[in-house]
């Protein structure tokens, strides 16, 4: 249960998504070199940015975490993380996981030459994002296109290759960059344009 603190969870979320993936500084915040910062020190600096949130607490966001359909956060043992999307310029160490036979990666139709000719790369982020199934990577590609085209990788073979894959939680796998040769264009986005 939630307390009156919290109000719109979509704006706390975007809060704490910003202290956590982005600048962390502006919170005056430090992450570890996984990303976790104490839960009371995010707590201080969000009550801090938004009077509003003076009387939130542990409680809330543990709220947050629930109701959010794409899990970004995860708490342990009193501290928080983003557990993706970081843009911060400390790289952050994830350990590496076997991954699935394949992956997806939603993007917009002007971008897939230039991924098929140089594979999929950060692009200001610490690693590339694939999606477990395609109807996460339409969400994702729908942020850069109406009609997003949806990429296959070929993981477990780009894997038994030695690239390495992170998971970043039951939806989303990290990986530092995926060469040409283990991504295919899906059929359904092939037939959609």
């Amino acid at each position: 249960m939630t307390s009156n603190a919290v109000g719109d969870l979509s704006s706390l979320s975007r809060a704490v998504s910003h202290a956590l993936r982005h600048e962390p500084w502006l919170y005056e915040l430090e992450l570890d070199e996984a990303g976790w910062v104490p839960i009371e020190d995010l707590l201080g600096a969000l009550r801090t940015e938004k009077p509003a949130w003076a009387g939130m607490g542990e409680a809330d966001l543990v709220y947050m975490i629930e109701q959010s359909e794409k899990k970004r956060h995860e708490l342990r043992d009193g501290k928080i993380r983003a557990l993706y999307g970081h843009s911060v310029p400390q790289r952050l160490s994830k350990e590496a996981a076997p991954p699935p036979a394949v992956l997806y990666h939603g993007t917009a139709p002007a971008t897939v030459a230039l991924i098929k000719e140089a594979g999929l790369r950060p692009m200001g982020r610490q690693y590339v994002h694939l999606s477990a199934d395609t109807a996460t990577a339409k969400q994702v590609g729908k942020r850069k296109a109406g009609k997003p085209v949806i990429l296959s990788v070929r993981a477990g073979e780009a894997h038994r290759a030695g690239v390495p894959f992170y998971l970043g939680n039951d939806q989303v796998w990290l990986a530092d960059m995926i060469g040409p040769e283990f991504i295919d264009e899906e059929l359904d986005s092939v037939k959609a344009r």
